[in-house]
């Protein structure tokens, strides 16, 4: 196995023998087209993020929030992109490169639907067939971005086995794919799973920690102090973070889901929580040997979030190598915690964010001391998806923050 393909002790390629020749296609595709720019690919790609997709992105000063901690805050608006969040970066890089390796057929899993929206958006672009694995009770918290898939021509394949989240999810797609691997490309939504997909997802989400490098020194004529985003896989972590991993004077922040606290009911092999980068175990799950959520007996945990996208019971094998070797730093913030921050950063900046996001503007409310006189939080996904979702816990947690529900008859 090449070193290319570990992360210190991460990483690897952990995949059943009858998926060795997919991986191995898949890899000398990535080296040719990604990382040698093979007949233009990487030129192509870059042209259609900036015109189907919309980037760049802007880097916008949160005035309000600036003048509440008193720190300059910049804020990378990822809820700008095609789509509504970082995600399509990824989608769209991988179907065009399902394409120069004359694939036919796309599959993808989705937790919060973000994933699978922008894979449904880059299949309907680029003319491939698509079919998106998602847990049932993501598809039951995630309604309307099952309809925006289904829009987009995709097929959305509910799975009812186990916790009907993201872990089980991926699991179904891995299978289809073992069984297609001639016609067919699996579209890995973050920076998990076997060599290649954890460098080449990097590479691809790469473009918002490029941009927010240049921006946020032509905005304040410097790097900032901490780069600041939310973690489950990872993919908009090392998107965010990895322009600035040579910048030694920059803190990287990853904030994890800490749920409804951090203690496990061994018993009951449940993980209150999604923080594997913060109390995980080193275990091999999904091809690759990453931190994970286990038992004592090595059994995978499930895993809880109010956000859909950070119900993970693993993380990126490259962001648990920057996390032992002390260059990330894995913090988490509770459920209550995110929706005040969900709540906050719509009512002072007039920013709808993803509940995913809201960790990591939950984690500067909490911390911002911690974080120097310049911070860049990356602003992963907007929250139209998960509107449904907050006014229900909401109104259970009877949070002070958020707005009253009432229906007026029109009598005062």
């Amino acid at each position: 196995m090449s070193s290319e393909s570990k992360f210190g002790e991460y990483g690897g390629q952990y995949v059943p023998e009858a998926l060795m020749p997919a991986i191995e296609e898949l890899t000398d595709a990535y080296e040719r087209y990604v990382l040698d720019n093979e007949d233009g690919f990487m030129d192509e790609f870059r042209q259609r993020l900036r015109d189907f997709g919309g980037r760049p992105t802007p880097l916008q000063r949160a005035d309000r929030l600036s003048e509440r901690y008193d720190r300059e805050v910049y804020l990378k608006r990822e809820d700008l992109l095609h789509g509504g969040a970082h995600k399509l970066n990824n989608a769209l890089g991988q179907v065009l490169l399902a394409k120069y390796m004359g694939k036919e057929r796309i599959v993808a899993e989705t937790g919060a639907g973000q994933h699978g929206t922008a894979t449904a958006m880059a299949c309907a672009h680029l003319d491939v067939d698509c079919e998106i694995y998602m847990g049932r009770t993501d598809i039951n918290r995630q309604r309307p971005n099952v309809f925006r898939m289904r829009i987009h021509d995709a097929e959305v394949n509910p799975v009812d086995i186990g916790s009907g989240t993201l872990k089980e999810a991926i699991n179904e797609t891995m299978r289809d794919w073992a069984t297609n691997v001639e016609d067919t490309h699996y579209v890995i939504g973050s920076v998990v799973g076997p060599h290649p997909f954890p460098r080449m997802v990097r590479d691809f989400q790469s473009v918002i920690s490029e941009e927010a490098r240049d921006q946020i020194r032509a905005k304040a004529g410097r790097l900032p102090d901490s780069v600041v985003a939310c973690a489950g896989g990872g993919s908009n972590t090392m998107g965010a973070f990895h322009e600035f991993v040579g910048d030694g004077d920059v803190d990287l922040v990853a904030v994890e889901a800490g749920g409804s606290g951090l203690a496990i009911d061994e018993e009951e092999e449940l993980a209150p929580h999604s923080a594997s980068l913060s109390t995980g175990d080193d275990g091999v799950l999904h091809g690759a040997r990453t931190k994970l959520l286990q038992s004592r007996d090595g059994q995978i945990l499930e895993s809880h979030s109010v956000s859909a996208g950070l119900d993970y019971s693993g993380v990126g094998p490259e962001l648990a190598h920057l996390a032992d070797e002390g260059r990330v730093t894995p913090v988490n913030v509770g459920d209550d915690a995110a929706l005040e921050a969900f709540h906050r950063l719509s009512k002072t900046e007039g920013i709808i964010p993803a509940l995913e996001s809201s960790h990591a503007l939950a984690y500067l409310e909490e911390h911002p001391d911690e974080l120097g006189d310049l911070v860049v939080v990356n602003v992963s996904g907007r929250g139209d998806k998960d509107l449904d979702t907050v006014i229900e816990e909401s109104a259970r947690r009877n949070l002070d923050a958020a707005p009253t529900m009432e229906v007026f008859d029109g009598e005062q």
